[in-house]
């Protein structure tokens, strides 16, 4: 059988996992008092709501 591999102009996965990464090493170390409130912060400057708001 062959495989047909498809250059990929976007890859999903791979952003996924580099945002998945970056946010990881920005909040290792807080708290989840200061975690709730980085987690607002970002809500905010993206001027995103929350699922079910």
């Amino acid at each position: 059988m062959e495989t047909n591999k498809k250059n990929k102009e976007f890859d999903a996965v791979k952003m996924m996992r580099e945002i998945r990464d970056k946010i990881s090493t920005e909040t290792q170390h807080m708290t989840f008092e200061e975690l709730k409130a980085y987690i607002k912060q970002k809500l905010e400057e993206s001027k995103s709501k929350l699922v079910g708001q």
